[in-house]
């Protein structure tokens, strides 16, 4: 049974110490009023999970982080798949309004239409989405990412190099929008592979399912990792899938070898979450990470979620679980839909009740 929303934050959740080294460093960031560049208290990463329209829930999660005042706590961002187009907005500012991107402009059959496979054609329509909707309908504003102060790292992956790239330095618009569309490059729903930078790349999870790994890995700067993860925690499961294993295949006609490297990186991934769900309660440094999730008893919302009110909701679950950790008290946050004839300020306001 699903747990009201009214009700599911009112006490304090077990899952996370309320003294997590990550929440003390941000908020005395946040009391500082400290800027990126001018610091020498660490390293902060923020690292961004996507998953398909999975992705609202992250991209619920940095509208709180933004409401809070913590957009200028963090030294960079890592992210993939839709998590990077979130974490573009984010930068951008504004996260509130590009959210309803997900339930109001990528819900119908112009950009994800199973039925095409039958005709050979591509379930998801990259196109539709960044060449229309991130370009013209709510337009992402490329130049004050490229000029913001905190870089950002979006991962893709280098399908013939086996490798995850963590891509940055982006020398336009144009570069950037690239890495996006090849970091959203979903095996099965998009056949083939993007063209980044003179390789073929697709969907950055695929070889690293979460970015927080990637920092793990590749990035001993950092000293703080908060993590998004758009997956409720204590959801991973035991061993690999019918459905990881028909990817792996599919990806191992690609190119040879890197759908078994895709079935591995599964179970590196479903270990490295559960090593860090336990580190909410026993924080670990190396670097210090806080991984952040809907609640347990939450939906997971899929990774092609149709329903705009499912959607809306998972954004509800991910916004109300980073603002509880980091003020010590719940707000509940309800997105409003489009109105024919209203401009971009009446678009969406969060109704916002603190308990």
């Amino acid at each position: 049974m699903t747990v009201p929303s009214s009700a599911r934050l009112t006490a304090p959740p077990p899952q996370w110490t309320k003294d997590h080294p990550v929440l003390e460093a941000i908020r005395q960031r946040r009391a500082d009023g400290s800027l990126p560049g001018k610091r020498t208290d660490g390293h902060i990463a923020l690292a961004v999970e996507g998953g398909g329209l999975r992705g609202i829930v992250s991209a619920g999660m940095l509208s709180a982080i933004e409401d809070i005042g913590l957009r200028s706590a963090f030294d960079v961002i890592y992210s993939c798949s839709s998590g990077a187009v979130n974490s573009a907005y984010f930068l951008g500012g504004d996260t509130w309004y590009p959210l309803s991107i997900y339930y109001e402009d990528l819900t119908n059959k112009q950009f994800l239409d199973f039925r095409r496979a039958f005709r050979g054609q591509p379930v998801m329509n990259l196109s539709f989405a960044l060449d229309e909707i991130v370009e013209f309908v709510k337009p992402l504003d490329y130049k004050a990412v490229l000029a913001s102060p905190v870089p950002m790292y979006i991962m893709v992956c280098d399908v013939d190099n086996l490798v995850t790239r963590a891509v940055s330095d982006f020398a336009s618009a144009e570069d950037m929008k690239s890495a996006l569309r090849a970091s959203m490059w979903l095996p099965l729903a998009v056949p083939g592979a993007a063209q980044f930078r003179g390789y073929r790349a697709i969907d950055g999870g695929t070889l690293t399912a979460h970015p927080f790994m990637y920092i793990q890995r590749n990035d001993p700067s950092v000293t703080h990792v908060l993590s998004l993860s758009t997956r409720p925690m204590g959801s991973m499961r035991g061993g690999v899938s019918w459905l990881n294993r028909y990817v792996g295949y599919r990806l191992n006609r690609l190119r040879a070898g890197l759908g078994s490297a895709y079935v591995q990186a599964v179970r590196d991934y479903k270990t490295a979450r559960r090593e860090i769900e336990a580190q909410r309660m026993e924080p670990q440094a190396g670097p210090y990470i806080l991984d952040l999730a809907p609640l347990p008893q939450q939906l997971e919302v899929i990774r092609h979620e149709m329903n705009p009110w499912l959607l809306i909701q998972g954004a509800r679950d991910g916004y109300e679980v980073v603002y509880y950790a980091v003020e010590g008290r719940y707000r509940r946050s309800m997105p409003r839909l489009l109105m024919p004839g209203h401009g971009r300020d009446d678009f969406i306001f969060p109704n916002r009740h603190e308990a």
